[in-house]
């Protein structure tokens, strides 16, 4: 396809055009008297007709013009915005969606959308729905146009013309209906009449005419040669001309209205520097426009960002990856050689890598603004759905995530907030009844904390039953009655997360608030993150999810189990240690520890991974502590290595689901250490 170089710009350009589209509808919704924000929206999609049609996707350039026929009345006040209209245009930025998603995935962009276009212009027109959409197209709009008015200067150039016979022709151009783009076909109409002489008056202004500020048709003033079937031709020639009128320009019919008496002659409401010159300038092309006219600042600032695949990122990454293997290498012959010169060199080599690490990972990141952004849209369309009242609150959109991580996160954020406003916050009745604002309150926050991102989802709505729970809990075999009565609130509301509790009828807030969560839960544990949950009754409840922001370059403790040394994430491990096999205890068949006043289970990597014995054991054991939420457990290994930032390599589709293991990774001395997944040894 001979547009493929500009796709990947036109599909994230119209992407950011739909969201700012969807973002100023839900704030015009809050304020439907300011067309400032209406103003907003027509921008937008008028970019993004301009695009379509360029790239020559014309069901895109159509649907958006129709939009944008309502959004230009609307903000020239002759339609009232109400939630009628605002869910037909929220329709069409649907649609359009999809098509651009169609497009993005290799289609045409080809959509039926006949009915939503029968909607928008029985709004423009306030008719009937019935069969509207195809009669605009038999109904073009004409100007009404007044008695062009002139100048003196320019009546002098008109009447010198008329003496060197010269044609002096009032020539009226009108577009179809459906034109896409009006500015560049008037910018081609102004080169036609360039070639045939000269343009003394446009009516609207050249400036109008670059911004599209008119309907369908414009006037125009020109001095030729030519005679009026050669003009004619030759603008007919133009494609998407409806009609071209060509007169003769009398100039006497046009010197009035003379001024009255004791009045100055008011200017004329058309060029002044142009007519000076008695030669309108040429519209510019819209891209040239767009250019030229904006601050020398705004310029700059423009021109230090730059639009980079993200599959060259990858690339790069992968190679800088190769890098901080050989890093590793370095530093440990260096170690191993104990000289000076060396140690020096490769010591700066590592600050030099560990910058560009930095800065590689930070053109990986992006704000979680772009997960957030759906959300908006989708609390509005539920909370409709279900007839309860939503104040959506985001804080924190511009925190930054790794792209790998923002690629995954999405889903169970959609999943967290269907259920905390289907089964967590209550309708409005029920509300008040309980002496709440009939309007719940929702919020979604994210904010960095250390090496890590944490999103929460808080509602004020009815909070977990922990009875509820439990109830279901044991019903459902996830849990005893005895193992329930032991654990805490947290522990409790965590069962919610459980494979198995939930079931498809939904005979509870409880149990709704169930479905699912469990796929939500191993989503997240995948990325190296976990999840939360605190709640009260009737106050409502907080999801926290803490995630890594990055999931290819990670710190870790190396350790050694037998002869095979071991990575274990830096993020899950609280610390060290030693203990005698003497003050090894048992609790439940298990070996524990008592680990600062709590009880807690040893995990034997040498059993779990089955690693063949060559070494004795002695009288102590090295333990690493790890934590998953509440829990925490001791990773029995034979000896510490140290700590080391590794590349996470994945262990292909083959060895996929091995139990314990998230990857490898490769040492400075070319050996393999597997990654452990700590949150699957802790129970």
């Amino acid at each position: 396809m001979e547009n493929n170089p500009y796709l990947e710009v036109f599909i994230d350009e119209s992407k950011e055009h739909l969201q700012a589209c969807n973002d100023h509808l839900l704030k015009l919704e809050q304020n439907p008297e300011d067309l400032a924000i209406v103003n907003e929206i027509f921008r937008s999609a008028h970019t993004l007709k301009g695009m379509a049609a360029t790239m020559g996707y014309q069901d895109l350039a159509n649907l958006t013009h129709q939009m944008e026929n309502v959004l230009d009345a609307i903000r020239n006040e002759k339609i009232k915005v109400d939630s009628d209209v605002l869910d037909v245009v929220f329709d069409s930025v649907d649609d359009l969606e999809a098509m651009v998603v169609d497009i993005s995935e290799g289609g045409t962009g080809e959509r039926n959308v006949e009915r939503v276009v029968a909607k928008l212009y029985a709004i423009e027109t306030g008719e009937p729905v019935a069969d509207k959409a195809d009669e605009k197209e038999e109904q073009p709009i004409h100007n009404k146009r007044e008695a062009l008015q002139i100048d003196e200067f320019t009546l002098t150039v008109l009447e010198q013309s008329a003496e060197q016979q010269l044609n002096n022709f009032e020539v009226v151009v009108t577009l179809r209906e459906d034109c896409m783009l009006k500015a560049a076909r008037v910018y081609m109409v102004f080169e036609v009449l360039e070639q045939l002489g000269e343009v003394v008056l446009s009516d609207p202004t050249v400036e109008q005419l670059e911004n599209e500020e008119f309907d369908t048709s414009f006037t125009v003033l020109l001095v030729t040669k030519s005679d009026q079937q050669e003009v004619a031709s030759k603008i007919n020639k133009v494609s998407e001309i409806e009609d071209v009128s060509v007169n003769d320009f009398v100039v006497p019919t046009y010197t009035e209205p003379q001024e009255e008496a004791g009045q100055e002659p008011e200017p004329p409401s058309t060029f002044n520097k142009e007519t000076e010159t008695a030669v309108a300038t040429k519209p510019k092309p819209k891209q040239e426009q767009q250019t030229t006219s904006e601050p020398k600042e705004q310029k700059q600032v423009g021109n230090k960002t730059i639009r980079i695949n993200i599959d060259r990122l990858d690339v790069l990454m992968n190679l800088f990856e190769e890098l901080v293997i050989d890093r590793g290498r370095l530093e440990q012959i260096s170690n191993d050689l104990n000289h000076n010169e060396l140690q020096e060199t490769v010591e700066r080599m590592s600050r030099i890598s560990g910058d560009l690490q930095s800065i590689i990972l930070n053109m990986r990141m992006v704000p979680i603004e772009q997960v957030f952004n759906r959300f908006p849209r989708m609390v509005r369309q539920l909370s409709r759905d279900l007839n309860k009242k939503i104040d959506l609150q985001i804080v924190g959109a511009e925190t930054e995530l790794d792209r790998t991580v923002i690629d995954e996160i999405g889903d169970p954020l959609v999943h967290l907030i269907r259920n905390a406003l289907d089964h967590g916050i209550e309708g409005p009745e029920e509300r008040l009844a309980k002496g709440k604002n009939e309007v719940g309150s929702l919020e979604l926050k994210a904010y960095h904390s250390g090496n890590h991102v944490f999103i929460e989802i808080s509602d004020d709505g009815g909070g977990i039953k922990r009875e509820k729970v439990i109830e279901k809990a044991v019903q459902n075999g996830v849990v005893t009655e005895e193992q329930a009565a032991n654990m805490n609130d947290k522990q409790v509301f965590e069962l919610i997360m459980s494979s198995g509790f939930s079931t498809a009828d939904k005979i509870s807030d409880v149990s709704g608030r169930g479905v699912g969560l469990d796929v939500v839960k191993n989503t997240i544990e995948s990325l190296g993150g976990n999840i939360s949950i605190d709640s009260r009754v009737d106050e409502g409840s907080v999801f926290s999810i803490q995630l890594p922001l990055t999931l290819s370059i990670i710190s870790v403790m190396l350790v050694e189990v037998q002869k095979e040394k071991y990575a274990v994430p830096l993020s899950s491990i609280i610390e060290t240690a030693i203990v005698k096999k003497e003050d090894i205890m048992h609790a439940h068949n298990k070996k524990v520890i008592d680990f600062r006043g709590k009880v807690v289970p040893l995990v034997f990597l040498k059993d779990i991974l089955e690693v063949p014995e060559a070494l004795e054991e002695d009288e102590y054991y090295s333990l690493v502590m790890v934590r998953k939420g509440d829990k925490m457990a001791g990773l029995v290994v034979d000896s510490f290595i140290g700590q080391q930032e590794v590349v996470l390599k994945s262990l292909g589709d083959y060895l996929s689901g091995v139990f314990a293991i998230s990857g490898a990774t490769i040492l400075g001395d070319g050996q393999v250490a597997l990654i452990l997944d700590s949150n699957a040894l802790i129970k």
